[in-house]
């Protein structure tokens, strides 16, 4: 008995020890849904499975990895959508600033959509050609006898790539007798998506994964049927004055975790766990669907991203890690 009695001062020890070896972890929470659940996700497991004590930092992409560059917090940006970012990015990693993970969401994308209707009526629609070569079934509503496709709105960077895709020397929508139509702003994009899902009507243009639009309306995402050209995308697709736009892909969409050095070097089984973790747009997309649909937040989404998805989570942790994880739920 007193040998058990002086062992549990050990164990107590060992527990206090590594919470302290943790300490205080600053996570960045990005203003959108995904990521607000992505940042909470990561406090949670921190917290009640390796004993860390997290703060959530309020930022958004630019905001937040410029400070992570200059100042080195927060430690963790979970949910970076790092295409406009690569080079800084690399440049940081060279300087020996900041260490990048894996994929977070392993096939986020962002290109061009048709709706279920039309997905499901016309399953041999398959590609952006498939579509410019049947403009009659997506008629635009001021003249059914063109086809519509639904650009992003006015200021999104998505909206002049798509506007020079369009053009003769691209896709060609002119000559395939398709018009292009801006729907005013982000409400009115998601509103005439819902409503044609309603309808069961059919709708063609931008968006991007995952997002609740994807998920709840079952978008269906089309194939541009050429590679991914980087230097004419760079060099043109992006820019209002690009002159001569050729066809092209949509550029890849990679959502990394971006660390700060110090944090990952002094923190190694967190990292681990860190660049363990993944999960692809259909679960993100259940989680957001979830929060918008109960008017729920990032932490809400977490908890219901580890109760129905522990088959997932379970793998990029320890065993005794997910039995204190699952202990909290």
């Amino acid at each position: 008995m007193k040998t058990l009695l002086a062992a549990v001062p050990l164990v107590i020890a060992s527990s206090l020890t590594h919470a302290a070896d943790c300490g205080t972890v600053t996570i960045a929470e990005m203003n959108w849904a995904s990521a607000e659940f992505a940042a909470n996700l990561d406090k949670i497991i921190l917290e009640e499975g390796y004993g860390c004590s997290v703060e959530l930092i309020p930022g958004s992409t630019v905001t937040s990895f410029a400070s992570m560059e200059s100042k080195g917090q927060p430690d963790i940006a979970p949910e970076l959508w790092a295409n406009a970012f690569f080079d800084r990015i690399d440049a940081a990693v060279e300087k020996g600033d900041i260490v990048r993970g894996p994929r977070l969401i392993t096939d986020a994308a962002e290109g061009w959509f048709i709706s279920k209707a039309v997905a499901d009526a016309h399953p041999e629609i398959k590609t952006v050609q498939d579509v410019l070569n049947n403009p009659q079934l997506f008629p635009s509503k001021e003249d059914p006898n063109v086809g519509q496709f639904m650009t992003c709105p006015a200021g999104w960077a998505c909206q002049i790539a798509s506007n020079n895709l369009a053009k003769p020397s691209a896709f060609d929508f002119e000559k395939h007798n398709f018009t292009v139509v801006d729907p005013g702003s982000a409400a009115g994009l998601d509103g005439a998506i819902a409503k044609s899902y309603d309808r069961e009507e059919a709708w063609f243009g931008y968006y991007w994964q995952p997002t609740v639009p994807i998920t709840k309306y079952e978008l269906k995402k089309l194939d541009f049927g050429v590679d991914f050209d980087k230097e004419h995308w760079d060099g043109c697709l992006v820019n209002e004055t690009c002159a001569d736009p050729k066809k092209s892909d949509y550029t890849p969409s990679d959502v990394m975790t971006v660390v700060v050095s110090k944090f990952a070097e002094s923190h190694p089984e967190e990292m681990k766990y860190l660049n363990t973790r993944s999960y692809d747009s259909n679960m993100a997309g259940q989680v957001i669907v979830y929060m918008d649909d109960n008017q729920a937040n990032g932490e809400d989404g977490a908890y219901y991203f580890l109760q129905n998805f522990e088959d997932v989570w379970t793998k990029w942790v320890p065993a005794d890690v997910a039995e204190k994880v699952k202990a909290a739920l």
